[in-house]
């Protein structure tokens, strides 16, 4: 923590050099005007010279170990600062008159005010400005006239109070310099943490896809290869159907994964066909059916064209999950698919009758999809719904049986 007598400013080798050289460029600042109104090139009038008291002679070393004190504890100027302003400021004070003809410079002890107002900040700035002042107006100036007297008086002020707003002027530029890049980091950080989670979000969405795609294709293909295998032996023409409509299946989810897989590689240029909407809900409908469940559809009161097409894609990934989960998980002999648009609302109802489970709430992704059988696809769904701001449930029914429900609005969704 700082205190008074000493900053705890961490310093470089590198700010050791700069305060020597800054030390050494007052000290030698102080040296010229020594020697400039000590001859007769400022005022080279003999006789105005020796009315104001200046003298023609070189200054001993006496003046220049007096000027040496107002300058030399700058080299400890930003570990000290107000130690070092004091003792400035004092030597000058009590040594300006110990020569006669000869006028310090207040340059020393105006850059340890300086270095206040920059590294101390504005109030304690106010006070060495104001410490200075009151010391300079209060103290006779070394004149033989009052002219010149005032005129030296009003300089040292003018002086120090110009190396108080700098110094602080610095700090305050330091200051928003240091904000801005502290802004722009931040942007930077905001936009790679952006790019990450849409990263992410992309990742899910991907996995979500090929999870819907296999498990629905796949379970198409275990039933239909299974009633082959019971039927090759008593009815081949039926099992041979079986096998063709396994072929059919398979190529088509490979034809889904494949156009995936070149919109992943080629971006833009890949060629892709339309997603599935509800208007292949009746394909779900044959595939419960020929899983040996008695599905029914009911749509009656659903317009596609009144609704979007990311929600309309969206409904029909559920219910195929939702079919794929009686036919895998349930054990249902019947299903009800029910569509339909309801106060601004995309509303999607799959029933069965099959095996249900305890309730749980229907934000639980991790519940509900143990639920639907330790798998990810009712997870799935209840991610669909929310990233579109709708509500989602999923759980046993009255009577036995499962139900899902869906309600996507159709206005304000985003794509």
């Amino acid at each position: 923590m700082d205190s008074f007598l000493v900053s705890n400013r961490p310093m470089t080798a590198k700010d050791w050099a700069i305060d020597a050289a800054v030390t050494a460029a007052a000290f030698l600042f102080g040296c010229v005007q020594l020697m400039l109104t000590a001859s007769s090139i400022v005022i080279p009038d003999l006789a105005l010279r020796q009315y104001l008291g200046m003298v023609n002679v070189v200054p001993d070393a006496s003046v220049f170990v007096a000027l040496a004190l107002t300058t030399a504890p700058l080299a400890i100027r930003r570990r000290c600062p107000w130690p070092v302003f004091l003792f400035c400021f004092v030597a000058f004070l009590g040594l300006q008159d110990a020569f006669s003809g000869f006028s310090l410079t207040i340059v020393g002890p105006a850059v340890a005010l300086y270095t206040i107002a920059n590294e101390r900040g504005r109030s304690e700035a106010v006070v060495g400005a104001a410490v200075a002042v009151a010391g300079l107006l209060f103290v006779d100036a070394p004149s033989r006239t009052a002219s010149l007297a005032f005129f030296t008086r009003f300089q040292n002020i003018a002086f120090v109070a110009a190396a108080a707003f700098a110094g602080y002027a610095y700090r305050a530029h330091r200051a928003y310099v240091q904000a801005t890049e502290e802004r722009a980091s931040e942007a930077e950080r905001t936009r790679e943490e952006e790019a990450a989670r849409r990263v992410e979000e992309e990742r899910v969405r991907i996995a979500r896809e090929v999870h819907d795609i296999t498990a629905h294709s796949l379970s198409a293909v275990s039933i239909q290869a299974a009633a082959a295998e019971r039927l090759i032996d008593r009815d081949p023409v039926a099992a041979k159907e079986a096998v063709a409509t396994v072929r059919a299946t398979a190529r088509s989810a490979l034809d889904d994964i494949r156009s995936m897989i070149g919109v992943l590689r080629h971006g833009d240029e890949a060629e892709t066909a339309p997603a599935a909407g509800t208007d292949r809900l009746d394909d779900l409908v044959s595939y419960l059916r020929g899983a040996g469940v008695e599905a029914s559809l009911d749509a009656r009161s659903y317009d596609s064209s009144r609704v979007p097409a990311h929600v309309d894609m969206a409904l029909f990934g559920i219910a195929r999950e939702a079919a794929t989960n009686i036919v895998r998980h349930a054990g249902a002999r019947t299903a009800m698919l029910r569509l339909a648009l309801e106060d601004g609302q995309a509303r999607l109802v799959v029933e069965d009758d099959g095996r249900g489970s305890a309730p749980a709430p229907a934000s639980d992704f991790a519940t509900a999809a143990a639920r639907a059988g330790g798998g990810h696809g009712i997870a799935g769904m209840a991610e669909r719904v929310h990233l579109l701001g709708g509500a989602f449930s999923a759980g046993p029914k009255a009577g036995g049986g499962f139900r899902v429900v869906a309600s996507i609005p159709v206005r304000g969704t985003e794509a």
